[in-house]
């Protein structure tokens, strides 16, 4: 392979840390958010769409149940919700580990770890799959997944009970890139590539599943993503993410792992 196309950034990260990348700039690197691309000179890597972290809430369950919709990760933690989250394995899942990284991130190295003691008490199960978590909330199974923005907004748009939301402290992300293989000879094509991935033409159809491209464009995202979707967006070190990453998710697997559901 001489491309790697769409795959998270913190992802890329470490097959950067790896050697297996090669710099490349491609046509029009200047258009995109310096916040969404490497910072080397040729980059290493360069973004194009943004995934962050949402609530999928039942309203039907809510209701039924008589509970608050939620507004904020804190919110996650009041024991009236015990047993009625889900959220993905971040060892399987790279909208779980977003939001694991968001935790640690937002509240800080230890508190975080403070903060998911206290959710992992709400949380009847850990999935396989970013996207399940949203449909079994979907399905009434919980009242609530944590899962990501596209899957909640298009949820709600065919139909299912599901109410978006966007927590108050920020929402974990990561972004889909794409990077050169290091290789001895790179085929003319996949420069090529890349230079399309990023061009206007790309971003018009990134658009139509992602609140918020690298580069911006005149087509607006589905209805339901955030007014101002970098407002949303926590502080987010993926250099910090893709080098602890290891760390906590062994540390993760050792606290939490009982609830996971068994793999398929």
């Amino acid at each position: 392979a001489d491309v790697i196309w769409a795959l998270a950034a913190t992802s890329l990260l470490v097959a950067d840390a790896e050697g297996i990348l090669e710099p490349y700039a491609p046509a029009g690197l200047e258009r995109v958010d310096p916040k969404f691309r490497d910072q080397a000179n040729p980059p290493h890597w360069v973004g194009t769409d943004v995934w962050m972290s949402a609530f999928c809430v039942n309203t039907e369950k809510m209701e039924e149940l008589g509970l608050p919709i939620p507004a904020s990760w804190a919110d996650l933690t009041d024991p009236v919700y015990k047993n009625q989250i889900i959220m993905p394995n971040p060892n399987s899942s790279g909208t779980g580990f977003l939001s694991v990284s968001a935790f640690l991130q937002l509240f800080g190295e230890e508190e975080g770890w403070v903060y998911m003691d206290a959710l992992h008490e709400n949380i009847a199960q850990y999935t396989h799959s970013g996207s399940k978590p949203c449909a079994l909330a979907a399905e009434g199974e919980v009242a609530i997944g944590i899962s990501f923005d596209y899957r909640a907004i298009s949820q709600k748009l065919d139909g299912d009970p599901i109410l978006p939301v966007f927590p108050a402290e920020g929402s974990g992300w990561d972004m889909e890139a794409n990077a050169l293989v290091k290789k001895d000879e790179i085929k003319d094509a996949a420069k090529i590539f890349l230079d399309w991935a990023i061009s206007d033409s790309a971003m018009r159809e990134y658009i139509k599943a992602y609140g918020l491209t690298s580069v911006k464009v005149d087509t607006p995202p589905l209805e339901g993503f955030p007014a101002d979707p970098l407002s949303q967006l926590i502080d987010n070190d993926f250099e910090w993410a893709a080098a602890h990453r290891e760390e906590i998710l062994k540390r993760w697997l050792s606290l939490y792992d009982s609830k996971s559901a068994p793999r398929d």
